[in-house]
């Protein structure tokens, strides 16, 4: 099977986004990024009847498991090429923040001009990527989500809205202009661009992907996540949850959430989707929230595919096409280093 892997960051895309951006917004976007599109090349190559290539950003050269082919992207030039290539391939996988409708942007590309592509529905696509209408999917099938509610661009914060709280992009992703606001701290100025309030989630957080297609989501390891410290709290890495119970509390919640979004959006998730949450103190599980659904490749990837016995990417596209697989073992922790190089991890 030819596959073609395009991730936005180091496939010539985030080389135009990033003019006007902040640099530690970008850094960090650019670090998981990199991770991730050299875990899934090196991930892919150890399935020999996986013939891959990969798209790189002729600015951002990244050093690729000999096996792969390298189609070089120049400036300005990442949809054209990535639809071109979809084309020549018969699978396309796709990595690229919600933001800005990047990510459903390059897989409408890919599906227009006839190619296939390892990614959710449309409409499961424009439900997760907005997080107030992602809480809304949740909580009207009794998901639990943290209170909150949506601030249109300019507005300023609401009077008498509690805090500790938290305040994101409607379609941000990796920690992007999130600000926590601490209890009775002055609220932030307002921002042009549409965002979502919330009373701040108290417990562990903790990451759940799953491999979606025609079936049951196929739940991995939960994980709990590991943040940088200061502004925009940057995900650095994670540890397998040694909790057997928080494990079921949280396998549960990433199930039932994906399955909300589903019925929510009316539209097939597809791949690889992760579920962010956090799980509170009580071992009932009446503290748990659900805080986000990606639709994409997350960076718990780099872990799981250092302790898979075989292939994830395989396993994707086998779970995409309604076939069964085995459950992946559960990774040691591991750090995404800040170059993106590798991840370090342990047993």
């Amino acid at each position: 099977m030819r596959i073609l892997v395009h991730e936005w960051c180091c496939s010539g895309g985030l080389a135009a986004w990033q003019h006007g951006r902040g640099v530690g917004v970008t850094a960090a976007l650019h670090a998981e990024g990199r991770a991730m599109f050299l875990a899934l090349l090196r991930d892919a190559c150890r399935d020999p009847e996986l013939d891959v290539t990969a798209l790189v950003d002729v600015t951002r050269p990244v050093p690729l498991p000999a096996r792969v082919r390298i189609h070089s992207v120049a400036v300005g030039a990442e949809v054209d090429v990535l639809v071109a290539e979809a084309g020549r391939a018969e699978m396309t996988i796709v990595v690229a923040p919600e933001t800005d409708g990047l990510l459903a942007s390059r897989v409408a590309a890919v599906r227009q001009a006839g190619g296939t592509v390892l990614a959710s529905d449309a409409a499961f696509l424009a439900v997760a990527a907005d997080k107030q209408a992602t809480m809304h999917a949740l909580a009207a099938v009794g998901v639990p989500v943290p209170a909150g509610r949506l601030l249109v661009a300019g507005a300023e914060w609401p009077a008498g809205f509690c805090t500790p709280a938290v305040r994101k992009p409607r379609d941000g992703v990796g920690g992007e202009d999130l600000v926590v606001v601490p209890r009775g701290a002055r609220p932030p100025a307002p921002v042009p661009r549409d965002t979502r309030l919330e009373v701040l989630a108290e417990g562990v957080p903790v990451g759940v992907a799953c491999l979606c297609g025609h079936g049951p989501p196929v739940p991995l390891a939960p994980l709990r996540q590991r943040f940088a410290a200061g502004p925009g709290s940057a995900y650095v890495g994670g540890e397998p949850l040694a909790d057997r119970v928080a494990q079921r509390r949280a396998t549960a919640l990433a199930v039932r959430a994906i399955a909300a979004v589903t019925r929510a959006a009316g539209g097939l998730a597809r791949g690889w989707v992760g579920v962010d949450m956090i799980l509170g103190p009580q071992a009932d599980g009446r503290g748990d929230r659900v805080l986000e659904v990606n639709p994409r490749l997350t960076t718990s990837f780099v872990g799981h595919a250092a302790a898979a016995a075989t292939s994830l990417v395989r396993q994707s596209i086998e779970v995409a096409a309604g076939r069964t697989v085995l459950p992946a073992a559960s990774p040691g922790a591991f750090q995404v280093v800040a170059n993106g190089d590798r991840a370090s991890s342990r047993d």
